[in-house]
C-alpha cells in the first residue's frame, strides 16, 4: 500500500538547570566535538534513549523522512551549571527556527526536550520552543515532545504542541520506550488515526529529587497507577512530572498530563484520579527515603564495614556542582579506609595537572575541590600518588591513591556515577573497595542497587541546607512561593 510521504523535523534542546548555581550555562558550554549536531549525526547521537527510540520506530514506516535540524546537545557542564544565558538560547533556537523555515512544508516535528531548562528572561522555555516552532509549521503539522520526569511543566507546552511523553521511572529506565511512543503516535496523528485530547493538572506538591525513587512506595504506586490506566483504556497515555525543585521557575512542582484519542472527558477523569491519588499520599511521598547527615552516614558506613555488609555506597545527593568536599572531609576525619571517592570536580586543578603532563607514578600533594560556591566548601589537601591519568568523555580523569587504601577520582565536571563497572576503565577494580562514595541522587541505583552489587546504601547530605538539600526552605527562591506547596504551606486541593 502506497502512503503519502511524511516529513518530520527532529530537534533536540535540553538541560536540567540548577538555577541556584552561580555559573551560567553559556554558548560555549554547548559547543564541543559532536555538538551541535544535525542530520544523521543528530539522529544517531542517543541510541539507547529518547532519540534512539524515536528514530527506530519512525524508520519502520517506509514513507517517513526524518530531517535532523542542527541542535545543541547536552552541555559539557552536565547539570553542574546554572541559568542558560539568553545568548545561548536565542542563538541555537534561532538557528533551528531558521532551518525549519527554510525546510519547506513539515507534517510533524519531534522535540527531544527535558522539561527543567531554565533560561534567563524566558519563564517557560519548553513551551516557548513549542510556540515558536508552531509559528513556523502551522496548525496542520503535529508536534510531539519527550520529557524527563523532573520536568517543570504546566498546560502551556500542550497549548502549542499536540502530544508529550514523559519517562515514568526514576532511575530513567524507559527513555527509549517513550521515544518509541512519540514516533508511533506522531505518525498516527499525521495519518488522522489519533486526535489528541489532553488535560493537565498541577498538584501543589514540591519534593526533592532524592525522594522520588520509584523503587519505593508510594512513588512506585503512582507509576503502577499510571500503567494501570494505560492498560485499562486503549489510547490513553499518562505523564507524571515529579518536578525539579532546584530550578527557581514559575511552573515548578508536580504535574499530571493525560492524552486520549479525542476523548477529553476520559482525559479529565484519569488526570483527576492520578492527581488525587498523589495528593492523598503526599505525606508518604516525602518520607519514602531516609537521608542521613554526612557525619552520621560515614559512621554508619564504618559500622557496616565492621559487620561485613560491604560494599557500602555513600551517595551524596546534594552536590550539584560536583566540587563539594564535605563527604571527603568526613571520610578523612573518621579515618575510613579502602574507600573509592568518585568524583571530586575541580576544573582549576584538572587544568593545572593537564598542563603539567600528569602521569601514573607522579607524587600528588595538592588542594582540590571546594570554591565553586558556598555549598562546595573549602579545598581539601590530599597527599598520595597518581595511579592513572586518562582522557575520556571530554575531560581528564586523574586517579590518586592516598591514606589507608583510599582512591580518589578527580574530574573536571560533575560526574554522576551510575554503573560500578564503568569505573574499572580508569584502572582499578571497583569490587575491591569496601566503601564507594559517589555524587548521585537516584541514578546510581540502576547499577549499585537493582543489580544487588551494594550490600549497604546510605544517602547523605551536609549538615547545612545547601543546593541539593531535602530542606527546600533553605534555598533562596525568588520566583517560587513555597507556601503554595505541600509540605511548606497548606494549599487547597483540589
Amino acid at each position: 500500500m502506497n502512503r503519502k510521504p511524511i516529513r518530520i523535523a527532529v530537534l533536540y534542546f535540553g538541560h536540567e538547570t540548577v538555577t541556584f548555581l552561580k555559573n551560567d550555562t553559556t554558548l560555549d558550554d554547548f559547543i564541543y566535538k559532536g555538538s551541535p549536531a544535525k542530520g544523521e549525526a543528530l539522529l544517531a547521537h542517543d541510541p539507547k534513549f529518547y532519540m534512539g527510540g524515536f528514530v527506530k520506530v519512525a524508520r519502520e514506516y517506509d514513507e517517513v523522512e526524518l530531517v535532523g535540524i542542527e541542535s545543541p546537545l547536552w552541555p559539557k557542564t552536565g547539570t553542574a551549571s546554572g541559568w542558560i544565558t539568553s545568548e545561548a538560547y536565542e542563538t541555537f533556537l534561532g538557528k533551528m527556527i531558521a532551518e525549519l523555515k527554510a525546510g519547506g512544508k513539515w507534517d510533524g516535528v519531534y522535540l527531544s526536550l527535558h522539561g527543567a531548562m531554565g533560561v534567563r528572561g524566558v519563564a517557560k522555555p519548553e513551551a516557548d520552543i513549542a510556540r515558536r516552532v508552531r509559528e513556523v509549521v502551522g496548525r496542520e503539522a503535529f508536534i510531539v515532545g519527550t520529557f524527563d520526569p523532573h520536568g517543570n511543566e504546566d498546560e502551556e507546552f500542550l497549548a502549542a504542541a499536540d502530544m508529550a511523553f514523559c519517562v515514568k521511572y526514576f532511575p530513567h529506565y524507559d527513555m527509549h520506550l517513550q521515544g518509541e511512543r512519540a514516533a508511533r503516535m506522531l505518525v498516527r496523528a499525521i495519518r488522522g488515526d489519533y486526535k489528541p485530547a489532553t488535560v493537565t493538572v498541577k498538584v501543589p506538591i514540591i519534593s526533592p529529587t532524592v525522594l522520588q525513587w520509584t523503587g519505593a512506595s508510594p512513588w512506585m504506586d503512582l507509576v503502577q497507577r499510571a500503567l494501570t490506566w494505560e492498560a485499562r483504556e486503549p489510547d490513553v497515555y499518562v505523564n507524571l512530572f515529579f518536578g525539579f525543585p532546584f530550578a527557581d521557575v514559575p511552573d515548578v512542582g508536580m504535574t499530571v498530563q493525560v492524552l486520549t484519542n479525542g476523548d477529553p472527558a476520559l482525559a479529565r477523569k484519569v488526570a483527576d484520579d492520578m492527581a488525587l491519588f498523589a495528593w492523598r499520599h503526599r505525606e508518604a511521598l516525602l518520607n519514602s527515603t531516609k537521608v542521613y547527615s554526612i557525619p552520621e552516614g560515614v559512621k554508619l558506613a564504618k559500622e557496616a564495614v565492621a559487620r561485613g555488609a560491604t560494599p557500602v555506597v555513600l551517595a551524596d545527593h546534594s552536590d550539584r556542582s560536583g566540587s563539594a568536599i564535605w563527604l571527603l572531609k568526613e571520610i578523612i576525619a573518621q579515618d575510613l579506609s579502602e574507600v573509592l571517592i568518585a568524583t571530586i570536580a575541580d576544573a582549576r586543578t584538572s587544568d593545572a595537572l593537564k598542563a603539567q603532563g600528569v602521569k601514573a607514578g607522579d607524587p600528588f600533594d595538592m588542594e582540590l575541590g571546594g570554591l565553586a560556591d558556598e555549598s562546595a566548601g573549602q579545598p581539601v589537601r590530599i597527599q598520595g600518588t597518581v595511579m592513572n591519568a586518562v582522557e575520556g568523555y571530554g575531560q581528564l580523569w586523574v586517579i590518586v591513591k592516598f591514606g589507608r587504601g583510599n582512591v580518589l577520582v578527580l574530574s573536571r565536571y560533575l560526574v554522576q556515577v551510575q554503573e560500578p563497572l564503568t569505573l574499572n576503565a580508569l584502572g582499578f577494580d571497583v569490587a575491591s573497595f569496601k566503601v564507594i562514595a559517589i555524587k548521585s541522587r537516584v541514578h546510581f541505583r540502576r547499577g549499585f542497587d537493582d543489580s544487588g552489587f551494594a550490600k549497604t546504601i546510605l544517602l547523605v547530605e551536609p549538615l547545612e541546607p545547601f543546593l541539593g538539600t531535602v530542606r527546600l526552605d533553605g534555598l533562596p527562591y525568588r520566583n517560587v512561593d513555597l507556601k503554595k506547596f505541600y509540605p511548606y504551606g497548606e494549599p487547597a486541593f483540589p
